[in-house]
């Protein structure tokens, strides 16, 4: 029996789907989160009300893997024990932004699996009439609730952004990413709040492999189109410069999901930046990047960029070109973006790609305090990772070895125990939260 069955507090119970995709709760069976080799019982205090904007989704060609509560062991379904010949599934949660997944959802794979779209695979299960998942919450603001974000509102942003910049190609660009992507960025551009995309860069110098605008020879759909033109320094300036003018502690930011990598567009960049600049002072321009060019960056800190998130889903080089497989640079490059950013005086944070089963093994957490101790960056963004988890530990475990996961939770409290003034979260921050 798994030691954490033994617990006073309630277990969640499991969900599944039929071949329908109807989703139901199994009586009699409890949930199962996953961490790598690690499998366990969901207990009510290892899990939250899932949160709004959640999104329940069932895994085809898996197995669910639960525990059966009569006899105190794991099971791995796939029928029905109470409907025979009816196929079962596992189900997941794609949880909301600004939480992090602790577990992922128990299952395991059949001959056919595919590699699973680009999402990120949270356990979840029943309790209280409730369904409950397996995360933290890291960062509170309502940045991308989806509950302020009504499309209506954002349709008459559209109208207005129209009238004002009618023939700006970003403005029409991020149309298509609020109106048929949903992507909460654009959408925050239209409603006048928070932060702005100004996706930029046709190109990029990575090949990660869950890249979310670009699938080369691969069987991963992406999930949005890549920016296929390069804007003018005008057209990035008059975007960012409506957003700021309207928007208390506004971030405008290069680097979105829709884009490549912004380094490899610095001309452009550079001379928008400085025409943002020679009209106001306020608002904060940031850079998400894999910060692989450090000359580049000193450049456009020099123009007027404001702070910098650097992308890795680790802190160990192996394991960081497993994933982003970079091209033409290496990760002492963007250990020296960093540092180079630090100079500057500039404001940090990372966006650290999180899965549980490997970045809360012990090997993983270790290289991250020496990282952190080493460089004193301002914040970690702790994101979870859009990628197949288990095909994501095969990668990881085939460069390098990893010992039993010790709890994201365990990492998180141990990180904000040894580091108290390194700001947890999920968003870019304005300047006026710097300090």
């Amino acid at each position: 029996m798994p030691k954490s069955h033994q617990t006073t507090s309630p277990l969640l119970t499991a969900l599944v789907a039929n071949q329908a995709g109807e989703i139901f709760e199994l009586d009699g069976y409890a949930a199962i989160g996953m961490a790598g080799s690690r499998l366990e019982p969901l207990s009510k205090k290892q899990a939250c009300t899932m949160p709004y904007g959640s999104e329940l989704m069932y895994l085809p060609d898996r197995l669910p893997v639960l525990l059966n509560i009569k006899t105190g062991r794991l099971e791995t379904l796939g029928e029905n024990p109470y409907a025979p010949g009816e196929n079962l599934f596992p189900v997941a949660a794609f949880n909301s932004p600004g939480y992090v997944i602790t577990r992922v959802s128990a299952y395991r794979e059949t001959k056919m699996a595919q590699t699973l779209p680009l999402f990120s695979y949270g356990a979840v299960g029943w309790l209280n009439n409730r369904f409950r998942s397996a995360v933290v919450l890291v960062d509170p603001e309502p940045r991308q609730d989806l509950r302020r974000m009504q499309r209506k509102d954002v349709v008459a942003g559209v109208e207005r952004m129209r009238k004002q910049m009618p023939g700006n190609r970003l403005r029409a660009h991020l149309e298509k990413c609020a109106l048929t992507y949903g992507c909460p960025a654009g959408k925050n551009f239209f409603l006048g709040r928070y932060e702005a995309p100004l996706p930029t860069a046709k190109h990029c110098n990575a090949r990660c492999l869950g890249c979310l605008s670009l699938q080369k020879n691969s069987a991963i759909p992406h999930s949005q189109d890549r920016i296929a033109f390069t804007p003018s320094p005008k057209e990035i300036a008059e975007v960012a410069l409506s957003h700021i003018q309207r928007v208390p502690k506004s971030v405008v930011s290069f680097g979105q999901g829709c884009e490549g990598d912004p380094l490899l567009a610095v001309e452009v960049i550079e001379a928008a930046i400085k025409q943002i600049r020679t009209k106001t002072l306020e608002g904060t321009i940031n850079m998400n990047t894999n910060g692989s060019r450090p000359e580049v960056l000193a450049q456009l800190f020099d123009a007027g960029l404001g702070s910098v998130r650097i992308s890795m889903n680790s802190v160990r080089e192996k394991c960081y070109d497993a994933y982003f497989r970079p091209q033409g640079y290496r990760f002492a490059n963007v250990l020296n973006s960093i540092d180079t950013a630090l100079a500057h005086n500039k404001f940090v944070a990372i966006n650290y790609l999180n899965c549980p089963g490997f970045s809360d093994t012990p090997e993983e957490v270790d290289a991250l305090v020496r990282f952190l101790e080493k460089h004193p960056i301002q914040m970690i963004q702790w994101r979870n990772l859009n990628f197949d988890p288990i095909r994501y530990w095969k990668e990881m475990n085939a460069v390098a070895r990893h010992g039993e996961p010790i709890g994201m939770e365990t990492v998180l409290m141990r990180v904000r125990r040894l580091f108290p003034k390194l700001k947890f979260g999920y968003f870019n921050p304005p300047k006026e939260f710097f300090i």
